[in-house]
């Protein structure tokens, strides 16, 4: 899936107040398990059991934390927006953001990859990355997220997704 068919306004945490990475990942998943049938600790048990694994943080203030669920319907996505930058243990050592989490299926395998593949592209670009951190509101980043990469211009502004 990409990025746009993962994200829906109401799955934005913007922003997200959290001193630590264990508290960023709790809130997370309390906001997700509202809109997914997987309850908040599931969630924040495996998002943890993942970050043991090696850090999600992928570099330049961005992590990608991710799980996979039974009973999960469909891949989805939850964006959180960090005010002050949070420890997150990242390959560059710089603290952390910006936070897209993805949950997907059990059974995803290679669309999960997929879907993580497109997730790193397009936080992997500064100029996005610079619009999110800027952004307004939650209407301006979701507009960010949900345009398709393919038809993100270099000179568009957030007055547009405004």
């Amino acid at each position: 899936m990409k990025v746009p068919q993962l994200i829906e306004q109401g799955h934005i945490l913007a922003p997200l107040r959290a001193s630590n990475k264990k508290q960023a990942l709790q809130e997370i998943a309390q906001q997700a398990a509202k809109h997914t049938t997987i309850g908040a600790r599931e969630i924040f048990e495996c998002l943890i059991e993942r970050e043991r694994l090696g850090s999600t943080g992928v570099g330049d203030g961005v992590a990608i934390p991710h799980g996979r669920f039974t009973g999960l319907e469909k891949s989805v996505g939850f964006f959180a927006v960090l005010p002050k930058p949070i420890e997150f243990e990242s390959i560059d050592q710089e603290p952390v953001d910006l936070i897209f989490t993805l949950l997907a299926p059990e059974e995803s395998g290679a669309d999960h990859l997929k879907s993580l593949a497109g997730i790193a592209r397009l936080l992997r670009d500064k100029r996005i990355c610079a619009k999110l951190r800027g952004a307004q509101n939650v209407e301006a980043i979701f507009a960010l997220l949900a345009t398709p990469e393919d038809q993100q211009s270099p000179d568009s502004t957030l007055s547009k997704a405004s």
